[in-house]
């Protein structure tokens, strides 16, 4: 475990890599757990040796909610955006591209698919945070930044007085940036990437993989990181001028391996992330009579 000041940082299993992702733990009085895609080991060695009194989850994808049913009754706050919608399959099926690529019955097929454990995980919110309000644990200034874009909710906690940042899902892997739930956004996440370069903080923490980085090194990755959605653009462009369909489009594997690409919910995310693109350089998803989805540029 890393520790800056009175911030404990706990990790994933492999690394941090999806579906885990890493933790924080604030040693305060309140005892605060942010997110809880830790080790299942860790938040349970931290709650017996220091206490669990609050958990905060910065948004309710699984990954950052996967340990949240192991503190049963202690209260849990979410952002205020997603707070309705992440405690229904039903609603969480709506911002996951599911209902708009497979309808009801596709969600319907999806939710025969989710552990029970994620039942609970979302279904025990008990509160909210205010974005960009100071909140105070202990001695611990926090401000849990408003950075849309990976999903529209999403919050990073910043914690100005140690020069701190819990960047989340804006991660600086090879995969590069995610967007492709419906709630998510390319713009959005750009804009939300930026604005974290412009924070008084030396220290930028991920909640994959490499995890720490220098002021410097953020702004650096940022910029590969970014890179990532012109070329995906570029792949986007291309393979519809070579004429393919909505159909064929979704099968090169813009963001995940072909292979890949078999998983459901990786599909899903595939074709919703490919709308995006499309929808970004002007292009429009249009149905002929035999219900192929045909690409053309919008005049």
């Amino acid at each position: 475990m890393n520790r800056i000041g009175p911030i404990i940082i706990l990790e994933g299993a492999n690394f941090s890599k999806v579906p885990y992702s890493r933790s924080l733990y604030l040693d305060c009085p309140e005892k605060v757990l942010i997110d809880t895609g830790a080790e299942d080991w860790l938040l349970k060695n931290i709650d017996q040796e220091m206490g669990v009194q609050l958990i905060i989850n910065t948004h309710y994808h699984p990954d950052h909610t996967l340990n949240n049913h192991l503190f049963k009754g202690t209260p849990k706050w979410i952002n205020p955006i997603e707070y309705e919608t992440s405690q229904t399959l039903e609603g969480v099926a709506s911002v996951n591209g599911v209902y708009q690529e497979w309808g009801q019955e596709g969600v319907e097929k999806w939710k025969n698919t989710v552990p029970q454990e994620w039942v609970e995980n979302l279904g025990e919110f008990t509160g909210t945070y205010g974005y960009e309000e100071e909140y105070k644990f202990g001695d611990v200034k926090v401000h849990f930044l408003h950075t849309p874009g990976h999903t529209s909710g999403l919050s990073c906690p910043y914690f100005p007085e140690l020069g701190v940042v819990f960047t989340g899902d804006y991660d600086m892997t090879s995969f590069g940036p995610w967007y492709n739930g419906t709630d998510g956004s390319i713009e959005d996440f750009i804009s939300s990437g930026k604005r974290l370069l412009t924070l008084d903080a030396d220290t930028y923490i991920t909640g994959h993989q490499k995890g720490i980085f220098t002021k410097k090194e953020f702004i650096k990755a940022m910029d590969r990181f970014l890179a990532k959605i012109e070329q995906r653009d570029e792949l986007v462009v291309k393979s519809v001028q070579k004429g393919m369909n909505f159909e064929e489009l979704a099968k090169v594997g813009i963001f995940y391996p072909k292979k890949s690409l078999e998983n459901p919910i990786l599909r899903t995310w595939e074709r919703s992330g490919i709308r995006k693109h499309l929808s970004r350089l002007g292009f429009h998803v249009l149905k002929k009579d035999n219900e192929v989805e045909v690409v053309r540029m919008l005049h």
